[in-house]
């Protein structure tokens, strides 16, 4: 689908604040309601705008400790891997992963509330994964970009 600058111009001010109502977004686009209301729903029918979320404040949830994590799996075949990917998929403690090139082969980002709780994470739920040959992980010290935009 191509973007001209308004369909551009509606996406950031809904990656900004996705609250606002269409009369907001309709007068800082100098539009009407319905021509907003159109755009919105031609964006996400096209896939474009794919979902609405709610942003936590991870200190409030005590969910702060961020922990990134590179896997390297002991063998690359079409079997373990989708079944290593099926299997983090059911980890919630696990925010993102990231099938990677490189020496290691994934990169977790992983939300706990302190280290005693991320030992227990790897000790009860990632080693007991099958096929995981090498860990090693890096301890966020402090966030200095977090952005969920994406810059269009």
């Amino acid at each position: 689908m191509e973007l001209d600058a308004t369909d551009i111009q509606l996406v950031h001010l809904l990656q900004e604040d996705c609250k606002k109502t269409t009369k907001q977004y309709a007068d800082s686009l100098q539009l009407s309601k319905t021509a907003v209301y159109e755009r919105i729903r031609r964006l996400e029918r096209n896939g474009v705008i794919t979902n609405y979320v709610a942003l936590v404040d991870k200190e409030k949830v005590r969910r702060d400790f961020m922990v990134l994590c590179q896997i390297r799996l002991v063998q690359h075949t079409k079997e373990n891997v989708l079944k290593f990917e099926r299997e983090i998929l059911k980890l919630e403690e696990v925010s993102e992963c990231f099938h990677v090139g490189g020496d290691y082969d994934y990169i977790l980002k992983i939300h706990v509330g302190d280290m005693k709780s991320y030992r227990e994470f790897m000790l009860t739920k990632l080693t007991t994964i099958n096929n995981i040959g090498n860990t090693q992980s890096s301890f966020v010290i402090n966030e200095v970009k977090n952005s969920p935009s994406v810059h269009i």
